[in-house]
């Protein structure tokens, strides 16, 4: 069976929502290459960042970690390890095959992936916590909360590491879609894909604005917040505690 992500390439008559299940998990590897532009600089540079904030004694969150590319960011960055990571996820799929990855990786700081919810799991004693495309998922009702429970489980001196798609007045929106759209066309994607994909994922993925995203998280509990890196409509984010 192929791993390149072929989900979408044939006419559907109804588009189902977007869901993290067993046929995405094959092959999301290639779906998130060919899809977030930047992805894997993204990733590499949240391990680099992880080790420059992780505390001895303290965990490392990777929430929302999929097949755990950011978990193996951090664990192969760590500079001490004296540190817990731990990857939550709520699709038995991903993690299964996170478990995988990290069983060919056992050079590091224990890893401990667990099937949850991250609006309900504990969250504890964390120096770093990643959310790597994973806000934009969350209900926004709930994203708050879930940024407040973060904040107040972090050490002082401590950060969250937030990558998102976001939102932008209809101007410049237009354009960086159109610059999304030309970058999936560039690896692959057809027309009929880009549109049944668009078409599964907007009631599920709810994108923000840049000022959205700073307000909340300064009213969650965090002191400074920069954006590291931006490519398109994909932005990263650091909050410092």
């Amino acid at each position: 069976m192929s791993d390149q992500d072929n989900i979408y390439n044939t006419p559907q008559s109804a588009v189902a929502d977007f869901e993290f299940n067993t046929a995405v998990a094959r092959v999301f590897p290639d779906m998130i290459k060919r899809s977030v532009p930047g992805y894997a600089e993204t990733v590499a540079m949240s391990g680099i960042i992880a080790a420059r904030y992780a505390q001895p004694g303290t965990h490392l969150y990777d929430l929302g970690c999929s097949l755990g590319a950011v978990t193996l960011a951090m664990r192969h960055a760590l500079k001490t390890s004296d540190c817990k990571i731990i990857g939550i996820d709520n699709s038995e799929s991903m993690l299964e095959r996170a478990g995988h990855y990290l069983a060919l990786d056992d050079d590091g700081p224990e890893v401990d992936l667990v099937c949850a919810d991250i609006c309900e799991c504990p969250i504890e004693n964390a120096s770093v916590t990643a959310l790597n495309f994973v806000l934009q998922f969350i209900e926004p009702q709930k994203r708050l909360a879930l940024l407040t429970r973060i904040a107040e489980a972090t050490c002082e001196g401590g950060a969250l590491i937030l990558s998102e798609k976001i939102a932008f007045d209809d101007q410049e929106q237009a354009l960086q879609t159109e610059l999304h759209h030309d970058f999936k066309r560039a690896n692959g994607y057809s027309d009929l894909e880009i549109s049944q994909k668009r078409s599964a994922i907007e009631n599920v993925l709810i994108p923000e604005t840049e000022s959205a995203h700073r307000e909340r998280l300064m009213q969650a509990g965090f002191s400074q917040v920069i954006r590291w890196y931006q490519c398109f409509n994909f932005v990263s984010y650091l909050a410092i505690k």
